[in-house]
């Protein structure tokens, strides 16, 4: 924490610190009051490990400031909205709206395993905040249960793009480093390869098995084990997944091109969600794709 608890620290003049909601791999994320406009916002605050390079923390930084120019990038109900990245003490500091709820990691914490049903209905509105992104050309690169916020009014969001890859974009990260959460992480990204949306499309597959098993598929007792057993193993198949399970299958296949699409995905997820089993199709179609004559 920057400030003892009971002291109230103002950013860039204007955001008023009030109280820490969350602890994260890259800071604080704080309940703050904007005082020009009059509305509580989230701060997302940077916090740099003791001793770590000057490079390595101006990346660090970086890496910061494109989580707002990704999120901000996307136009949907499930993506959290970035109202502002200010600077303080020559750092950003990323202003959010508030989401008041749960992250998915907590209510799986608090509830254990979600029925398929429940858990299609979370996996269709992450997949459609995945595919707005998409189209704006922005990877998320770490889906887990922790970055899916659910509101207290039921609206599912997905935040933190702090390592998002936006197309076009020069890389931040250095050659060898692993980013993101390794169980999550697409074989192709663990085999040092390109991601491309199918990456995130696998790492929804693996929160969606770990939020009805309650388990991630491929955790082994060390980060390396991780990524060996999600390139080299066979997925272990899910046994409380029941209409799920094809879907799991068809976004866990390790060719990134033999994934099942995120709009046929997201069509079956609906109907699952809705309390229904979705009809056999054509392995990969998108029934969302436009026709061509």
């Amino acid at each position: 924490m920057s400030e003892e608890p009971g002291r109230e620290r103002v950013i860039a003049g204007r955001y008023r610190l009030l109280s820490p909601l969350g602890e994260g791999g890259m800071g604080t994320v704080w309940r703050a009051l904007d005082e020009v406009l009059h509305r509580e916002v989230a701060v997302k605050e940077v916090r740099a490990p003791a001793g770590l390079a000057a490079p390595d923390v101006e990346r660090m930084y970086a890496r910061l400031e494109r989580e707002a120019w990704a999120a901000a990038r996307v136009a949907d109900r499930g993506v959290v909205t970035v109202y502002d990245v200010a600077m303080e003490d020559g750092r950003p500091w990323i202003v959010m709206e508030l989401v008041r709820g749960l992250s998915l990691a907590e209510v799986l914490e608090a509830e254990g395993p979600l029925s398929p049903q429940r858990a299609a209905h979370i996996g269709a509105e992450v997949l459609a905040a995945l595919r707005a992104a998409h189209a704006a050309g922005v990877l998320h690169r770490d889906v887990k249960p922790a970055n899916v916020l659910i509101a207290n009014d039921g609206r599912i969001v997905l935040t933190d793009f702090g390592i998002a890859m936006v197309e076009g974009s020069s890389a931040l990260t250095m050659t060898g480093e692993v980013i993101g959460s390794p169980e999550f992480l697409a074989p192709e990204r663990a085999l040092g390869r390109t991601p491309g949306p199918e990456s995130d499309l696998w790492s929804l597959g693996v929160l969606l098995y770990a939020v009805v098993e309650g388990h991630s598929p491929f955790r082994q007792d060390t980060p390396l084990s991780t990524l060996r057993a999600i390139v080299d193993e066979e997925l272990p198949p899910p046994r409380r997944a029941g209409p799920l399970t094809p879907v799991i299958e068809g976004l866990l296949r390790k060719d990134p091109a033999e994934r099942l699409s995120s709009g046929q995905a997201l069509a079956d997820l609906r109907v699952i969600g809705a309390g229904g089993s979705p009809r056999a199709g054509t392995p990969g179609a998108d029934p969302f794709a436009p026709t061509v004559a």
